[in-house]
């Protein structure tokens, strides 16, 4: 019997989970409910855990999430679709990707993709074929500081280049350890996954192993100011020395506002018609 039809085809209902994975999985479910005053919110992080569950979000998740909060199929698969945190088909142990935005780009992320490509064998959302690593090419992940950047499963690895994104895609496949460059200790997607829904990293250690960001390359603002040294410390382009600025000058990013409430002395009185021929 069929209840569900996909542009006009008829599609067999998704099964469920055996009754000892539904069962854990509606007490996490539970929880993580709890923690919204409308349990619509729960939505994102209980795809992550469904996603903990197979790798991956699958119909079967979907309709389960749909159940726990009174919500439809269709809602459930709208944000499911639209994140793409969410795989939608089965996918490696390491999720790898390479940003290629603008600034990962000049400096080597085109180039790290394109060879990762070729040593993987795979393209863009591919996985390899001991379901080890899928590689993706990823949009800016806020590291523009330490491009060219690499995530495996939402983990930093910063200032990559051809030969040390090889190094870390082979490692991964070998089952040798690697570390992020900051952040927690990597761990598998299904296990990233669990960590997302909000439940805590249990493994021995992995909170005070979290790292800082280190030291940030500055290349893209040397790059942006036609440098090739050292990036220039000092008070921007036709601004006074800071010896010479008086003690309420503006700061080199803050623009002087004219209005009351950042020039007490002048305050800003009504609008009169005069003053609004004036602007027309």
């Amino acid at each position: 019997m069929t209840t569900e039809t996909h542009l006009g085809m008829p599609q067999l209902p998704a099964p469920d989970y055996p009754a000892e994975v539904r069962a854990r999985l509606e007490a996490d479910a539970r929880e993580v409910i709890g923690r919204y005053p409308d349990s619509r919110s729960a939505l994102l992080p209980l795809l992550h855990l469904v996603q903990a569950e197979e790798g991956y979000v699958t119909r079967t998740g979907m309709r389960f999430c749909a159940e726990q909060l009174g919500l439809t199929t269709a809602e459930v698969t709208a944000v499911a679709t639209f994140y793409t945190m969410y795989r939608r088909r089965p996918g490696g142990d390491y999720q790898v990707g390479v940003c290629t935005n603008t600034l990962c780009a000049v400096l080597g992320g085109d180039a790290i993709f394109d060879a990762l490509r070729s040593h993987l064998e795979v393209e863009n959302g591919e996985t390899t074929g001991d379901g080890k690593v899928t590689l993706e090419h990823i949009e800016c992940n806020a590291a523009c500081d330490f491009a060219p950047v690499v995530m495996v499963n939402w983990e930093f690895f910063d200032n990559q280049t051809v030969e040390s994104a090889k190094r870390l895609v082979d490692d991964l496949r070998a089952g040798r350890a690697v570390e992020p460059t900051r952040g927690a200790p990597l761990c598998t997607y299904r296990e990233t996954a669990r960590i997302l829904a909000g439940f805590p990293d249990e493994r021995p250690g992995a909170v005070e192993a979290s790292g800082g960001a280190g030291h940030a390359s500055l290349a893209g603002l040397r790059l942006a100011k036609g440098e090739t040294g050292p990036a220039r410390v000092g008070p921007p382009r036709g601004a006074p020395p800071l010896g010479e600025r008086p003690p309420d000058h503006p700061s080199s990013h803050d623009a002087p506002q004219p209005t009351s409430a950042s020039d007490p002395e002048h305050p800003s009185g009504p609008v009169t018609g005069d003053a609004e021929e004036e602007k027309g």
